[in-house]
């Protein structure tokens, strides 16, 4: 997996969709953005993704003080693993100047429920601690979902189709005033994937 990945494939959203035939590929084409657009759109709504990088990789953040816990706080992108995990400070050069060797991973129940870390708490015996200067957190971890959940992958069904029929309905608009079955295709995700999605949405703290 990677990071922002798509999360669904054409092959697995081909039944979705009544093409029930695997050698048909004419609607390919136009199927793989379809996926593409729908995964991002769920980031976007989501303000996070949900892949994973392949190696551990260093991202820069800026700790904020949380008088209420009298802690440093840095609010850092998805996390599901603390293999090759390091926190450091650095100087406005990127040159380190100290690590953080005292901190907590909150939410602390987070692995036992299968939703990721998402705050580095510093804790008072740290042998280095932040100063609020802006990119001065320098965090290496393996960032990313280990597993890309399935309201994510349902969500992207449906959106992915939805899109896939905006491509016959120029004015955006399908089915048949008529007949009951007019259904608004506009530029938005569908309210059936935002219900399904509002467990998922992050809000990213801020000083």
């Amino acid at each position: 997996m990677a990071w922002a990945p798509d999360y669904i494939t054409v092959a697995e959203l081909k039944p979705f969709i009544n093409i029930t035939n695997p050698a048909d590929t004419a609607d390919d084409t136009v199927l793989a953005p379809a996926v593409t657009a729908a995964s991002r759109s769920i980031d976007k709504f989501c303000n996070r993704q949900f892949g994973k990088v392949a190696a551990a990789e260093e991202r820069l953040y800026t700790a904020f003080w949380d008088r209420r816990r009298c802690r440093w706080v840095v609010a850092i992108d998805d996390l599901m693993t603390t293999t090759n995990f390091v926190a450091e400070i650095q100087d406005e050069d990127g040159v380190t100047v100290g690590i953080i060797d005292e901190y907590t991973l909150e939410p602390r129940n987070g692995a036992a429920v299968s939703r990721p870390w998402t705050e580095l708490v510093v804790k008072p015996t740290s042998a280095t601690m932040p100063t609020g200067a802006r990119d001065e957190v320098a965090v290496t971890a393996i960032w990313g979902w280990t597993s890309v959940p399935v309201a994510v992958q349902q969500a992207t069904y449906l959106q992915a189709s939805r899109l896939f029929a905006r491509r016959r309905s120029p004015f955006g608009v399908a089915g048949s005033p008529d007949m009951g079955s007019e259904l608004r295709l506009l530029a938005k995700l569908d309210p059936d994937v935002a219900v399904s999605l509002g467990p998922y949405v992050r809000w990213w703290a801020g000083a």
